[in-house]
């Protein structure tokens, strides 16, 4: 998007008002390292969920709208906004400018600060004594950049590394990013790779003044990394000067619009929030409609599970579903049945043949979960009741935490919040909820798990009532997913309400009122 003819020419003439001249940076600037706390050592790459922290507790003010279709398959990319410019122009800032007017759900800051190579001793060394040339392009990895932007752009969780400054290495714990809707890339050389251009949708250049930007360096590697100013001075001049001439100012004629005077030209951010705005509109989609009218008549697919229905749990049903039942009641005869469930669902696990001796002497040929994790992951709030009937069957099992809500204005689920355990991928995941009726909030946490390189059929969705629109909705977007039920009721009314049903089980459950705008998931109003 190049910029328009009137609004560029003014943002060009804003770039002629500075507020931090040299003299003014220079006079504030101090001669040697900080004994101060440093603010910032090591690179920014993260994820932006949209929250408001209080003293007491953290609120999900917005969530992230479906991001697939009605069959599964994600439909949409993440749209990647590519910043660029010389080292201290003001990129992060004009990044977190553009986070903030941006105003949507999901937003991933992805700095290219992360993606510097590991060096060897020889080269540690160099850059200690400030002889390494961090602004070549031979300094960063392109190759796990270029990976890590695409899993990201496509909808996958990606492992991002967090470079030490300090220490010029990686550290060892690296940085899990999910959920983008729009990603915010930023590096010295964003435009330098043909490959890496291709995944910018739009391309942002930050134009500063080089006396500016020598001055915001000074003071940023002096007070925040411990370095001196003739050490600073010295790779300038022999690096950071001619490498940005070479490789940097180049790629300005790659840009879809130049921002002179960085985090301050309100006009050219104006300009790339309406841009971005425009593209996201048109990128909407409704998946709860979709599920609604498909698959009616359908027969049950085969990777259904419904536990058998004897007069024992005829009979807990019966009580459950009785809205004259008082609470104390309901919460027993649930967890009853949750416990028959999860022990139902145990026995889809893969048993391998295996021998012991028992204390008798004699041998016992018996069946042992073979040297994989369990994973049990519930969908809040309603699914959460769950975990203490997996927990009381399986030892040390791991849990996580997926919070989806209904949008009141859309009808749509939104993803709000998740936490999942570490290296999930190659686990077994019983996924929870209490109840599934179109299916969406059950498709969008399969989604999610699937993000995460969580294997489909290794995913078992359990709930203890589900309507036969919610199977056929899971069932036909993940055929490898086994879904597993104390019951299937055959009707979903207008608003999505099960019938015969159970009411709204996690306010039956918690003993809260019940809100207008409820389904399966029966995630927490924040």
């Amino acid at each position: 998007m190049a910029a328009p003819g009137g609004a560029a020419e003014e943002a060009r003439r804003d770039s002629g008002r500075r507020d931090d001249s040299l003299d003014t940076l220079l006079s504030c600037l101090p001669l040697t390292p900080s004994l101060s706390p440093r603010k910032r050592t090591t690179s920014q790459s993260k994820t932006e969920p949209p929250l408001l922290r209080t003293s007491k507790r953290t609120i999900y003010t917005a969530g992230r709208p479906p991001w697939y279709n009605e069959t599964g398959t994600p439909f949409k990319e993440a749209f990647v906004i590519g910043l660029c410019g010389g080292s201290a122009s003001g990129k992060t800032t004009v990044a977190n400018k553009i986070i903030e007017a941006l105003d949507v759900p999901w937003v991933v800051l992805l700095s290219m600060d992360s993606f510097y190579k590991v060096l060897n001793k020889e080269k540690q060394q160099q850059a200690a004594c400030n002889e390494y040339n961090f602004d070549h392009p031979d300094a960063f990895d392109f190759d796990l950049l270029i990976s890590v932007l695409r899993k990201l752009k496509v909808g996958k969780s990606v492992k991002v590394p967090v470079y030490d400054f300090t220490t010029h290495s990686r550290r060892k714990e690296w940085k899990t990013v999910y959920g983008a809707n729009v990603i915010v890339f930023e590096g010295i050389l964003s435009f330098a790779n043909k490959e890496l251009l291709q995944l910018l949708d739009m391309k942002v250049f930050v134009d500063t003044d080089s006396d500016i930007r020598l001055v915001r360096r000074l003071k940023r590697d002096i007070m925040e990394r411990g370095r001196d100013v003739v050490g600073v001075i010295k790779q300038y001049s022999k690096f950071v000067k001619p490498s940005f001439e070479q490789y940097i100012e180049p790629t300005m004629q790659a840009a879809d619009i130049v921002v002179p005077r960085g985090g301050e030209n309100f006009v050219a951010l104006d300009l790339i929030v309406q841009h971005v705005h425009s593209q996201l509109e048109k990128r909407e989609i409704t998946v709860r409609a979709a599920l609604a009218s498909a698959h009616q008549g359908q027969p049950l697919p085969k990777t259904l599970s419904v536990l058998e229905s004897t007069p024992q749990v005829r009979g807990m049903h019966t009580i459950i579903r009785n809205k004259d039942t008082t609470r104390d009641e309901f919460i027993f005869y649930s967890k009853r049945l949750m416990r028959l469930l999860i022990e139902h669902a145990l026995s889809f696990l893969p048993l391998k043949p295996v021998t012991v001796e028992t204390p008798q002497g004699t041998v016992y040929e018996g069946k042992r979960f073979h040297r994989q994790r369990i994973t049990g992951v519930s969908i809040l709030r309603a699914g959460e009741t769950m975990e203490q009937a997996l927990t009381a069957v399986c030892k040390d099992i791991r849990l996580g935490k997926i919070l989806i809500q209904t949008n009141h204005d859309t009808g749509e689920p939104e993803l709000h919040y998740l936490r999942l355990p570490k290296e999930i991928s190659e686990d077994y995941v019983i996924l929870m909820d209490s109840t599934v009726s179109t299916g969406a909030a059950a498709m969008m946490a399969v989604r999610v798990l699937l993000d995460h390189d969580v294997q489909e059929d290794k995913i078992f969705l359990l709930s203890l009532l589900m309507a036969e629109m919610g199977v056929h909705s899971v069932a036909y977007a993940f055929p490898r997913v086994r879904i597993i039920t104390t019951a299937v009721d055959k009707k979903v009314n207008e608003e999505f309400h099960i019938i015969p049903g159970i009411g709204n089980f996690g306010d039956r459950y918690f003993g809260t009122d019940s809100t207008a705008g409820w389904y399966e998931s029966d995630g927490v109003d924040c």
